[in-house]
């Protein structure tokens, strides 16, 4: 047999940006402590993870589970080479991470009318406007940001979302100053085929090397839509650690992609994350136990079984 060897466009390293402090645990069916939440970050911190998303600035009424995010960045563990991010959804919660000396923030905004009304209560053009806002404050503070686009593959009202409404959300993100895009298939409906289209078309026209993606893994597809969103050049993943998180508009949804299971096939392909596996499967099970919740680490699982044998 000849012919090109499939896995020679992956790239020599892969950044992961660890959001199971904020994506995973505002899921949670009950708010976790702020000890509970330092515990986890410093025992991610200790496993290698350089990118992490400790928190939200918003109301505590509409999301309890973040509650106390000003006191978990007053005490996140200060270690040279790793960066602590927040999602900010207005000027108010900018403002708040502001004043907790948050360096790096997130914003969001969906793909899809309704899920933008429905989450948010407004249209795209007019999260996009809060966006902006935002990111004019944070660029003026010296504040890095991240951009979320939601609902890439689908959306639980109105179904497949037009691609070229995701290049334009995406477009309209990283020309207001997000130096990356991560392109969320919040409800976890993607395949490898519409992930491709998706990537492609976004980087036809933003740089390659802003794009990331952010994968759900509802229908079993996030590790293999990770490995085609890698095909195609992306070198950023988020992941949560234990598989923690999820949508609630999307019935049976499974959580994020866990970090676990994407770090061993990360190393499978000898691509480095930095990452010492162990340590991260330490830190979710800390997690799962604390919750009283099962593990939706497949490789986390797997591990277990092999040391109780």
């Amino acid at each position: 047999m000849s012919g090109r060897d499939p896995l020679s466009d992956l790239p020599e390293r892969v950044s992961i940006v660890e959001v199971g402090p904020r994506d995973g645990l505002q899921n949670e069916p009950a708010p976790v402590s702020v000890q509970a939440r330092l515990e986890l970050v410093a025992r991610l911190v200790a496993a290698g993870c350089r990118r992490i998303e400790a928190g939200a600035f918003v109301s505590p009424k509409w999301v309890p589970q973040m509650a106390g995010t000003a006191e978990v960045f007053a005490r996140l563990p200060q270690t040279p080479g790793v960066a602590f991010s927040a999602l900010v959804p207005n000027l108010h919660g900018l403002e708040a991470a502001l004043r907790s000396g948050v360096r790096e923030i997130a914003v969001f905004a969906a793909a899809s009318e309704t899920f933008s009304r429905r989450n948010v209560n407004c249209s795209i053009a007019e999260s996009l406007a809060r966006c902006r806002a935002v990111c004019e404050a944070a660029r003026a503070a010296g504040v890095a940001i991240r951009g979320y686009v939601s609902c890439i593959a689908g959306c639980p009202y109105e179904g497949t979302v037009p691609i070229r409404r995701v290049v334009e959300v995406a477009r309209a993100l990283h020309a207001m100053g997000c130096y990356e895009v991560s392109l969320g298939d919040t409800i976890g409906v993607g395949t490898p085929r519409r992930i491709v289209e998706v990537v492609r078309a976004c980087a036809s026209e933003l740089p390659l090397s802003a794009l990331a993606l952010h994968l759900h893994d509802t229908y079993g597809q996030a590790l293999a839509n990770a490995l085609a969103g890698l095909e195609c050049g992306v070198r950023t993943l988020d992941a949560s650690v234990a598989g923690l998180g999820g949508c609630p508009y999307a019935p049976g949804a499974a959580g994020n992609l866990a970090s676990e299971d994407l770090v061993y096939m990360l190393e499978g392909l000898a691509i480095p994350t930095g990452i010492d596996l162990e340590r991260l499967i330490a830190a979710g099970a800390f997690i799962c136990d604390l919750l009283g919740r099962p593990n939706r680490s497949r490789v986390a699982l797997a591990r277990a079984c092999r040391r109780s044998d």
